[in-house]
């Protein structure tokens, strides 16, 4: 880790200048999160436990609290960071409002110019992405929503420094002295990058052009060009970079290509937000429903194995969000539904670990919140969103559960729980059935807008597969119309004799069906009463835990469908 970023747990070496009032269950929970980041998402408790310095009766504890919570899910002896955990850094994003504003047109400058587009902030002594529009190429950028980079090793972070003060030269130079190989920043691999006069130099040209190139600075083949995006009182907002690979351009026909339309669209985006009114601050923010209550629910069903003040403090960060990008002590207190004393300790504690920051009475999220999980979690695709959700659908109801899309004229599986039985219904990720004779890809068609919806009819064959399939065109249209108002398919004995299936849409933000769920069974195992009464309200639950996570991950990320 950067010196800059404090991960030392209480009673693991913390440092002397931890405020009195700060939270150090807070604490804790705050490393566990950061490890399991930096380990891409996953760590045996063990490791958890070598890797923080806790207890392990402290370690169990934390993480019962952040799975009661849904930030994370245990896995026998492991732990994996969960999809609902991005709801932090999502109150981060929210309240910095540029993903929001800048994020669409990043992503059709990304387009128009076929090459990949990132936004990044500063924190501290490096840069931190917000927003990356990827080209997907055989040589693609890889970097992700969160991850933080060395200032001295990228563009953006050029720009930044040419606005440092002196305070802010002497923390970079400790930090180098300190990792000069940048091997606390996991996103970037190991390099000393330039040295401080180098860097100086480097940071007083972008101040004075206006622009900054990375040559190859991150690894060898990636290039990338940068300029400011200013806010209405003209300061830098954001950095908007196009990058690149030597296959495709130097750094200076990158440049040449690159500079004069990134500035055009960096010019249209800043008029963006200059029409932009300024964030109307609430009197106060929305509470969150029901916090004290189910903190007290969870210490009396799990004990000591709970951890309260863990949990609050964690829910302080999520009082903030668009129009509550700054609040004062009182308001974090009404929307978390905390006692004024309990929420100010939490803001001291996050604010002493560089989570939030103070603008007098007022405080703010820093770009730091993104820290926690949010780089693994952003590329996680539906499959692996849906797969504990499938799992556990598939233990409840003892039969196969799947995920699948719709690729032409064919559904496509794309995540799988099978049971073991004598007979079974078996189907391997990858496998492809014609969607007119499956449940899966009737619900799929099902949510397609009717023009959509009868070009695919009419730009089919249906066939065949038993005695059963429908195949007309006609009734085939008139059963999707009843499974769109029913909201599920049930298909009997049309794919395969004795198989039965019964499915049901996932949804996304905007409310588009871009996935599906079914249930698969031999037919001797359930009527078809029995599926809808018994097997169909499970299913429905499950979909819509899998629809919340892909909410909550798809906010301001691409959720990849397979």
């Amino acid at each position: 880790m950067p010196p800059t970023e404090s991960t030392t747990a209480p009673g693991a070496g913390a440092s002397a200048d931890v405020p009195p009032e700060a939270v150090a269950p807070l604490m804790r929970g705050l490393t566990v999160l950061r490890r399991l980041t930096d380990a891409d998402g996953t760590l045996s408790l063990s490791d958890l436990e070598r890797g923080t310095g806790l207890a392990r009766s402290t370690v169990d504890r934390v993480t019962g609290t952040l799975a009661r919570m849904g930030y994370v899910r245990l896995d026998g002896r492991d732990v994996l960071l969960a999809p609902r955990l991005m709801e932090l850094g999502n109150a981060y994003l929210a309240s910095l409002r540029l993903p929001g504003l800048l994020g669409g047109p990043a992503d059709a400058l990304a387009d128009a110019l076929d090459e990949s587009v990132s936004l990044a902030v500063a924190d501290g002594d490096g840069i931190r992405f917000v927003h990356q529009a990827t080209r997907r190429r055989a040589m693609s950028l890889s970097f992700r929503i969160g991850d933080l980079l060395p200032a001295e090793r990228t563009a953006p972070g050029a720009l930044f420094a040419a606005g440092w003060t002196e305070a802010e030269w002497e923390r970079w130079r400790a930090r180098r002295a300190a990792d000069p190989h940048s091997s606390g920043f996991p996103a970037v691999p190991p390099g000393a990058g330039p040295d401080g006069e180098e860097f100086a130099a480097r940071a007083a040209r972008a101040g004075e052009c206006g622009w900054a190139l990375d040559d190859q600075l991150i690894e060898p083949g990636l290039i990338a060009l940068a300029i400011p995006v200013r806010d209405q009182a003209g300061a830098v907002a954001c950095v908007a970079s196009v990058v690149s690979h030597t296959s495709r351009h130097t750094a200076d026909s990158l440049r040449e290509a690159m500079l004069p339309r990134l500035r055009e669209a960096v010019e249209g985006w800043e008029e963006t937000l200059r029409r932009t009114p300024p964030a109307h601050q609430p009197a106060e923010a929305p509470p969150t429903a029901g916090l004290a209550a189910w903190t007290h629910a969870s210490k009396q069903e799990l004990g000591r194995g709970f951890v309260e003040s863990l949990a609050r403090g964690l829910t302080v960060l999520t009082a903030f969000g668009e129009d509550r990008a700054a609040l004062p002590l009182t308001a974090v207190a009404e929307a978390t539904g905390l006692a004024r004393a309990t929420a100010r300790r939490a803001l001291i504690t996050l604010e002493h670990l560089g989570y939030v920051r103070t603008e007098g009475r007022l405080f703010r999220l820093t770009p730091r919140v993104l820290a926690l999980g949010f780089p693994h979690l952003s590329r996680l695709p539906l499959p692996q969103i849906a797969a504990p959700h499938l799992a556990e659908l598939s233990r409840r109801v003892h039969d196969s559960a799947s995920l699948a899309v719709l690729a032409g004229a064919d559904v496509r599986y794309t995540a799988r729980v099978a049971t073991r039985r004598i007979m079974s219904v078996h189907i391997t990720v990858g496998t492809r059935f014609p969607a007119h004779a499956t449940s899966l890809g009737r619900v799929m068609l099902a949510g397609l807008p009717p023009k959509e919806r009868a070009e695919w009819l009419a730009g089919v064959e249906p066939r065949a597969l038993t005695p059963h399939t429908v195949t007309g065109r006609v009734e085939l249209a008139d059963i999707l119309e009843r499974v769109r108002k029913q909201g599920f398919a049930l298909v009997d004995e049309e794919l395969e004799q004795g198989l039965r299936s019964i499915a049901v849409p996932v949804r996304d933000r905007a409310g588009v069906a871009v996935a599906a769920v079914n249930v698969a069974m031999h037919s001797s195992r359930r009527s078809i009463e029995e599926c809808v009464a018994e097997v169909l309200p499970e299913l429905r639950t499950a979909v819509a835990r899998i629809e919340e996570d892909l909410r909550t991950a798809g906010r301001f990320a691409r959720v990849p469908e397979v």
